[in-house]
Order: structure tokens, then C-alpha cells, then sequence
């Protein structure tokens, strides 16, 4: 059980959900440049908003002031050092990160802080903690470029109970919202972008991640962040399939679909597939495929199938 919950501990939610963030030099011809450069962003962004999630999470199960179970798990994030206060209300756990490239593919600097109201605990359904980003900046080592966060969002569980407790409890959910993260891109521009997703965690031969949009505008559902992009353009990033990341599969992205939408472009991406572009179950060690359809304003529609 322990090493189940280890493991789980370690997991990188780190998702290939558009198509530059798989590959740098697989970018579909004649994709145009917006559309390319606002998904690598969507996606970073996502991404690191996940990862900050997944410390958050390895930090309050590890502190039984804020866990409320009887006992620690011996955790460490590889890049960051951790300093708690259960005397203050509310409690905080501060995480500063150091710039380490212990990841191999990005270094983080800055502070997260966890605040969460004493008398609560994280076990408790419908326990919330603030997470406070105070110039958290993740630079891309294969590119030097970088994002910087600052703001706050809530984390949410929603069903109660720990991630150790996953394979008794059959299911945990967290819900992760934001009305406004101030991100500054590497070119100097600054937007805010609302966060609205779920993270449904069960256990069936392994842990299994399931994450979906939680936000709902007009006719669209689904949608997991909405705001303004460094071109100006508003845009809308739904998960029009969930999102699934299976630990019988290496902790890989085995299926689901994202859905970018602009005043200039749309671009869908589908996940889990064989290089013909039809589901697959988990390859292995080789390749899985995704497919991206994107279009611009009365424009035809173009297709291309790319490894992740």
C-alpha cells in the first residue's frame, strides 16, 4: 500500500496536451503562429498549475498538522524546501523553490504558499487550502524561455480523504479553481487566466488520474481555463474528453481530448492513439500518437497525426 501511495506521491501531472508541448520539432506545416505559440503557453501554464497541485499535496500528506492522520509520509520535492506553521491562522506551509534542475527539463524559482484555516483538516470533505503564488517563474531549459505566475487559486477536496488512503477509498476528488492568475510571459506581456479543473483520482491496478474542465460558458462546457492570451485574443481551453493518466501505463496520458478555441483559430488535439490515429490500449515503452485538427476563420480544416 505504502509503495502504491509513493509512487502516486512522485506522480508527474505534468500532460503533452497540445500539440508543441509533445514535441518542439513536430509542429504541424502551416500551423499558424498564434495557434502554436498560445497552445505551448495554454499548455505550460496547465501544466505547472498541475505540478504545483501535486506538491500541495505531497506536502500536506507529509505534515500531520495538516493531514490529521497518524503519521508522516518521508517525501522531499526535489527542487524546493519546505518550512510549516501550525500556530498561525491560518496554517501555512511554504514552499521556495530553488532553481535546481533536478527534473531535467525545467528549473523553478520563487514561493508557493499553502494556507488553510486552523480546525480544518485536509482529510475533511470539502477541506480547501489557498495556494499563493508569489513569483513563481518555471524556465524551459531546452529553450530558455519561461512563465511567471503570481496569484492565488483554491484546491478543494471535495470527497475528503488522503491519497494514501486511495486503494480503501476507491476515489478522491480535488477540485482546482482561480478567477485570475497573473501570468508574465517571456516577452514581458502579462494576462490573467481563470482556472476551473477536477481531479478525480481511483485506483484500478494502479492509480489512475482523471482530469476534466469544471467551468461552464454559454453553450461550452467543459472548460478547464479561459482569459487572454500574450496575442490579446480572448480564447477558451476545454477538455471536451477527459484527460486519463493510468500508473499501469508508466503514468502516461492514455487518452482524452482538448479543445483551444480563439477569435482566430481552433485547434483540437486527441489523445491515446496508434500511429493510424485509432485508440490503442497502453504501448509499452513505444510511442503513443495524437491527433490535431486546427482551423482558422472559414478556413479548411488540417490534420496531422504526431508521436507523444
Amino acid at each position: 500500500m505504502k509503495k502504491h501511495i509513493l509512487v502516486l506521491s512522485l506522480f508527474t501531472l505534468s500532460l503533452a496536451i497540445t500539440f508543441t508541448a509533445c514535441q518542439k520539432d513536430n509542429t504541424p506545416p502551416e500551423a499558424p503562429v498564434e495557434a502554436t505559440t498560445h497552445s505551448d503557453d495554454e499548455s505550460r501554464v496547465s501544466n505547472e498549475i498541475d505540478a504545483v497541485a501535486n506538491d500541495a499535496n505531497l506536502a500536506l500528506e507529509s505534515n500531520i498538522g495538516f493531514s490529521g492522520r497518524g503519521g508522516g509520509i518521508q517525501s522531499l520535492i526535489c527542487d524546493a524546501t519546505i518550512a510549516v506553521d501550525t500556530m498561525s491562522n491560518p496554517r501555512t506551509i511554504t514552499i521556495t523553490y530553488n532553481g535546481t534542475n533536478c527534473l531535467g527539463n525545467r528549473t523553478r524559482t520563487g514561493v508557493i504558499i499553502l494556507s488553510m484555516a486552523q480546525n480544518i483538516r485536509w482529510r475533511d470533505a470539502g477541506a480547501v487550502i489557498t495556494v499563493t503564488f508569489q513569483n513563481f517563474k518555471i524556465t524551459r531549459i531546452s529553450d530558455n524561455k519561461s512563465i511567471t505566475i503570481n496569484g492565488s487559486k483554491s484546491i478543494t477536496n471535495q470527497s475528503g480523504g488522503l491519497l494514501i488512503q486511495l486503494a480503501s477509498l476507491g476515489t478522491i476528488t480535488h477540485l482546482i479553481n482561480s478567477s485570475g492568475l497573473a501570468v508574465t510571459f517571456d516577452n514581458g506581456t502579462q494576462r490573467s487566466w481563470q482556472v476551473a479543473r477536477k481531479h478525480v483520482f481511483t485506483f484500478n491496478t494502479g492509480a489512475v488520474l482523471t482530469i476534466s474542465g469544471n467551468h461552464t460558458d454559454g453553450n461550452v462546457s467543459g472548460i478547464a481555463e479561459w482569459g487572454t492570451n500574450r496575442f490579446g485574443n480572448s480564447f477558451t481551453t476545454a477538455i471536451t474528453d477527459p484527460l486519463v493518466i493510468r500508473q499501469d501505463c508508466n503514468f502516461r496520458l492514455t487518452g482524452g481530448q482538448v479543445r483551444h478555441d480563439t477569435p482566430n483559430f481552433t485547434a483540437t488535439s486527441t489523445f491515446g492513439l496508434d500511429e493510424n490515429g485509432n485508440p490503442t490500449s497502453c504501448p509499452g515503452t513505444a510511442a503513443y500518437y495524437l491527433k490535431i485538427v486546427w482551423s482558422g476563420p472559414g478556413g479548411n480544416p488540417h490534420t496531422v497525426i504526431l508521436p507523444y
